[in-house]
This record gives C-alpha cells, structure tokens and sequence, in this order.
C-alpha cells in the first residue's frame, strides 16, 4: 500500500498529554493497554524462565540437589501456570492484537474500549491470584489439575483454579473485541480479502477463545463444586468420573493450543513477505487455513487420552483428525516458502525469528504426528519425549514469533530502533541453546524417562545434564534479546536511534502512520485501493510497478 503524506492533527491530543501512572491505568487507547499488557507479560516470562532454570538446576544430576520432590512438584506447577495461562495464551493477541490490529484495519480503537482495559483487569487479577498462591504453600497438581489428585489434595487449589478462571474471562473480553472490531470497524473501503494475515489469524484465535475458553471455566468450578459441597461429578468414589475432567479440560485446551500458534502463524505470515518483498503466495489459502485450523482443532481434543481407556472405534477416529489437522498448518508453511522463493530477502531480526519459528515449529509438527500414531503414543506417552515436543511447538512457535513481533513492531511502537549486533547475538545464543535444551529430552523420552520427575536414574543423566546447559546458553540469549529492546527505549537511550517512520518498506497500514502513533492514528477514514502485500514486481517497468501497489489515503 502507497500512501499519500498524512495531514497534520489538529486536534489536542488529550490521553496522550496526561501525564502519571492514573492515565495509564484508566485509559482506554488500545495501544496503552498492549503495552501495559506488554509490560506484565514480559514480566511474568521472566518469573517463569526463572522457575524453569531451577528445575534444570535440580535435573542437572541425578538425586536430590536442592529440592525436595515436592518443592519440584509446586515449582512445576507454578511454571507451567505461568507459562501457559499468563504467558503463551494471551502474549501476541491482548500486545499485538490489540496494539496493531485496530490500525490494519483503518479503525482508531477496539470496539469496546472499556472492554478492553477491563479485560486487562481480569488478566492482573488472575496473575496475582496466581502467584499468591505461592505464598500460602502452592500447589502440586501440575498445570492441568487432573482430577482425583486435585479434588484430594490438602494443598490450595483453590486459589490457582480461581486464577485460571478470571484468565478466561480476560481470554472471553478479548476475542469478543477482536471479533467485533473487524466485523464492524474495518475502514468501508476494506474488504475480507484486503485484510492482512495478521489480522485473519487474530480472528480466528478470538473465535476459539470465544467458543472454547467457556468450557475450561466451567469445569474448573465444577472441580471446586464438588470439593465443597461433595457432590459426584468427577470423584469415583461419589460416583463420578474422573475421564469425564480430561475429556472437558481437553475439549478446551486442545483448541487453546491453536489460541497459542495461530497469532504465532499470523505474525510470520506478516513478516515473510515484507522482507522477501514480495507478494504472499496463496493468500486465500492462509487466510482460509486460519479458519480450518480453528475448527478442525475442537475436534481432536481425545489424542490426549489414548491411553485413559477408550474404545477403539474412538481412538482411531481422533487418530485420523489428528493427521488431517497438519494438513491446515502444512498449507501455511508450504505458502510462506513460496513466498520466499525468488524473492528479494532482507536478513533482519524479524525474518529470523520467522526462519526459526519454521524450522522449531516442523519439528514440533512432525513429532506431534508420532502422537498421533496409536502405536508409537502408547510408548511415549507422558515421557520427556512429550515435554519436548510440546516446547518445540508452543514456545518455539508461540514464544519464538512473540519475540519475532516485538522485533519487528518494536519501532512503530516506541519510536525507537534497537541494536541490531546485539540482537544477533541474543538470536543465535537462543537458537543454540533452545535446541540443546530440548532435543536430548526426545531421544531421553524414547528411551523411556518420563517427565515430571524430580529425580531419574542414572543413565539420563547425560541427556538431564545437556539439556541444563542449553537452558543457560538459551536464557543468556533471552536476557539479551530483552534488554537490547528495553535500552532502545526513548527514556532510557542506553543504544539504538530513533526508527524510520516504516523502516521495513511494508505495505500495510499500520506502517502509514507516524511512529509511534498518536491517540486517534486517523484523521479521517483511510481509502484502502489493492491488498496489504502488493509489493512492486522486480520485472515490471516504473509505470506498472506503481500500479502494483494498493493506494491508502488518509
């Protein structure tokens, strides 16, 4: 998209000239909500890779080192927890989503303001339940709360389940903004298939979060239902059914792997093109991918339970789903390829992040299809086996692509241009260390380790002791990657410049505004003409190259 030189705004700036903590905390601009988003989800990654290196700390060797198989079990949790409902869920939709998606498509906000601030309400209030329960003992349930053990437990399970549940509603407000934001606010001269990527992958996660996150808060006060008032529903011994927990915990948390990797899916279908400038190769296709990969997910949540007891009828259906899932996926990734082939690709920090996430989210792909082989899942399941593919998918698709947006959205953001050598070498330390972390843990898991175990025998121990060394190379990395972003800011100045108004050449209209952009980004409705990657064609002259490109006046 090409665009005209934006007017000046005339008008006072009102949100952005209050000054003070209040203003943030009572705003409503979308953008000041993704970055306090931004802020508290970066925080609580910290909190979680901390929980995580003193796990590998203890798996270093075999036997007790300085935990007790209990304090492992409570560390476990609380970092899965983390993880999970306040990091990998909500990272790229409440920060990017929120942040970006409004601007792609024309609008100068979400379609329920308040909506929006309250929903990060629900999210801290939800986190600090979650953390206090650390200081009332925490809990050794692990991050799914599997029935008996949870319902049984002396240990307060109240407060993480109560936790989860204010999470979902945050999840709940969200997608219903996402939802209504690009049904009814998409500039009148957008169409469906003028929307970036981006934005369709954001869509089509708020739609899961709408229909599946219900599920998951149902269940858990079911949990807290029966525990006081002693009714049966999932305690055999009341007569209920424990499966019946897995089957709805799962019906849930299936589709919410898709609310963790489609935004993921979306920020790479974003920065592939602008930095092979090139036009997306089957736009239609990834778009309507999204779209499969949110319906066909809610329907293989039993590939969980093969081995819970299940006819066998069953069991190979979900195996069938299972394996037709990928085919969705598979388009995506066949699609971003295409796209790079021929192109004129520029190695920066997003494209590698984009680079990464294929090769680490392939390995997480084909592995997950040897879960879905009967056969082969009955042997590895609950190893170490399982605990590698599922950071292969989730944080080396979700986490890997959450630092890929700020890299690449970093600049219109704040203003400022990071340090790219340091960005580098934060990227490589990660790349190296992640793959030394977690793959050992796939041959450990074939060779029978299983996984949340504070201690094993002695012949994992060269497997353990790796796989805690790469955790220090891929933490170093981390920690560079984020200050490098945090000593870029404006207030801090420790490196980096102020950053180009769109120092990428792309096309779409969230880099037609200034940077960063201001309360009301459009003075007026912006006249979308073309798509968001029509990028001008190596081989055409001037005069076609420039009626390639999509036109925006706003």
């Amino acid at each position: 998209m090409s665009t005209q030189a934006l007017p000046a705004m005339e008008q006072v700036d009102y949100i952005r000239a209050q000054k003070g903590l209040r203003s943030w905390l009572t705003t409503v601009d979308h953008k000041r909500i993704a970055i306090m988003y931004l802020i508290a989800i970066v925080s609580f990654f910290v909190v979680g890779m901390i929980l995580g290196l003193l796990m590998r700390a203890e798996l270093l060797s075999h036997g007790e080192q300085f935990l007790s198989g209990a304090a492992y079990n409570r560390i476990l949790t609380l970092h899965g927890v983390i993880m999970i409902f306040l990091f990998i869920i909500p990272s790229i939709m409440a920060v990017f989503g929120n942040f970006v998606l409004p601007i792609q498509i024309g609008a100068n906000d979400v379609s329920f303001p308040r909506l929006n601030l309250a929903s990060w309400y629900f999210y801290m209030a939800g986190a600090a339940l979650a953390l206090w329960s650390v200081g009332v003992g925490g809990v050794d349930t692990g991050w799914t709360f599997y029935v008996p053990y949870s319902g049984n437990t002396d240990a307060n399970v109240v407060l993480p389940m109560l936790a989860a549940f204010l999470l979902g509603w945050s999840s709940i407000l969200t997608g219903i903004n996402m939802v209504t934001t690009v049904h009814r606010l998409r500039a009148p001269t957008m169409g469906w298939r003028q929307m970036p990527l981006f934005v369709w992958g954001i869509y089509a996660t708020a739609w899961i979060a709408v229909l599946a996150t219900p599920v998951i808060g149902i269940t858990l006060v079911l949990v807290l239902f029966e525990k006081f008032f002693h009714v049966g529903i999932f305690n055999a011994s009341m007569g209920g059914d424990p499966i019946l927990f897995q089957h709805l915990f799962w019906i849930y948390s299936h589709p919410a792997v898709y609310i963790m990797v489609l935004p993921a899916m979306a920020v790479v279908s974003e920065i592939v093109p602008v930095f092979s400038q090139k036009r997306i190769f089957g736009y239609r296709f990834i778009a309507m991918s999204s779209i499969a990969i949110a319906a066909i997910g809610s329907l293989v949540w039993a590939h969980h339970m093969f081995t819970s007891g299940m006819a066998d009828e069953g069991r190979i259906i979900f195996s069938f789903l299972t394996f037709f899932v990928s085919v969705p996926s598979a388009i995506k990734v066949f699609n971003w390829l295409a796209t790079m082939y021929k192109g004129s690709i520029r190695i920066e920090l997003p494209m590698l992040f984009a680079f990464a996430f294929i090769f680490l989210f392939s390995i997480g792909g084909f592995t997950g299809l040897l879960q879905a082989a009967l056969s082969i899942d009955i042997h590895i399941h609950d190893t170490a086996f399982i605990v590698a593919h599922f950071h292969y998918t989730m944080f080396g698709g979700t986490g890997v692509m959450f630092f890929g947006a700020m890299y690449y959205w970093w600049p219109k953001m704040f203003g400022r241009m990071y340090n790219k050598a340091a960005g580098m070498v934060g990227f490589l330390l990660f790349f190296v260390g992640f793959n030394t972390l977690y793959f050992p843990l796939f041959v450990a898991g074939l060779k029978g380790m299983p996984r949340r175990y504070a201690d094993y025998l002695p012949e994992y121990e060269g497997y353990h002791a790796l796989s805690t060394y790469g955790s220090w190379i891929m933490v170093t990395g981390l920690l560079i990657l984020i200050f490098n972003l945090i000593g870029s800011l404006r207030c801090l100045r420790f490196w980096g410049t102020d950053a180009e108004e769109n120092p990428w050449d792309a096309a779409s209209l969230d880099w037609k505004v200034p940077s960063p952009p201001p309360t009301h980004q459009f003075a007026s409705e912006p006249i979308i003409v073309g798509g968001p990657y029509d990028y001008p064609i190596p081989h055409l002259g001037d005069d076609d190259k420039q009626a390639g490109k999509a036109e925006v006046k706003a």
